[in-house]
């Protein structure tokens, strides 16, 4: 007598899934594409040097401004200058991030929070912070405190809004059933709403990059004797264009690194979600 007998299932494991192909969606990946852009416009730059469409006198030839580079990189004028930088920026993000992270989980989980904290930092997202400046040179002169502190205002205000939206846009349904299950209030902000929150978090985080760099800029060319910034502005005083050149791409180097950054750490850290980018 046969025995019939189920087929055996075939077990998935995380090497057999595989992104969903999309009708209606962007289509699939395309490798590298973020520096396809960037190439054609490097492209454009050679080509309009090279055939005269681009006048030195108004922007320097690529070939020009790599010269340029390596002669500072030789006297050390441009990793002094980035060492700088580099340091005011990372002191005036973390700095923001921290204190936007903190206000957004008290005003976030506690309408008293909310209550003292969400207006008076709508009221700062309405003033530039470049408004600012002024009343923070009066303050604080023109060192390197005055320097991080806009830095950080600048940095807060993305960092604070995107995470308490996270975390006011969390389903109420996980509060219910963790309240039927009797999950305790730390366990549920530990283990429902912080997760629940980082894509928020996340989101803050690459425009507060971006915001750092713009308030770097902006102290280093208006106030400082040191930095990327300085040393623009003193080739602008003596029409070094390929000076100047050379310290924007060093910005536009340090923003395209950090969103990077930023990107990396989401792709990996929101794994578990499935958007039309998957």
């Amino acid at each position: 007598m046969t025995t019939l007998t189920a087929p055996a299932r075939r077990v998935t494991t995380a090497e057999d899934v595989r992104p969903v192909r999309r009708r209606l969606g962007p289509g699939a990946p395309i490798r590298f594409g973020g520096l396809i852009g960037i190439g054609v416009l490097l492209l454009v730059w050679i080509v309009g040097s090279a055939t005269g469409l681009i006048d030195e006198r108004n922007l320097s030839a690529p070939w020009t401004v790599v010269t340029t580079a390596e002669t500072l990189v030789e006297n050390g004028r441009l990793q002094e200058s980035l060492l700088t930088s580099g340091v005011r920026a990372a002191l005036g993000l973390g700095l923001g991030v921290a204190v936007g992270t903190v206000l957004a989980l008290i005003s976030g989980l506690s309408r008293i929070g909310e209550t003292l904290i969400d207006g008076p930092v709508q009221v700062k997202r309405s003033i530039p912070t470049l408004a600012l400046i002024p009343l923070l040179l009066l303050w604080f002169g023109i060192g390197e405190p005055f320097k991080i502190l806009t830095i950080a205002l600048a940095v807060f205000v993305p960092i604070y809004i995107h995470t308490h939206n996270g975390l006011r846009t969390i389903e109420g349904r996980y509060a219910e059933l963790a309240e039927t299950l009797g999950v305790t209030r730390g366990e549920f902000i530990r283990h429902v709403v912080l997760p629940g929150a980082m894509p928020g978090f996340l989101l803050g985080m690459r425009f507060a990059v971006t915001s750092s760099l713009l308030a770097l800029v902006v102290v280093e060319v208006i106030n400082s004797t040191s930095g990327i910034g300085h040393m623009i502005t003193l080739a602008s005083n003596y029409g070094q264009t390929d000076v100047i050149v050379v310290g924007l791409v060093v910005y536009a180097l340090l923003g395209v690194s950090a969103d990077a950054a930023v990107r990396l750490i989401e792709r990996k850290a929101l794994s578990w979600r499935r958007t039309l980018a998957s």
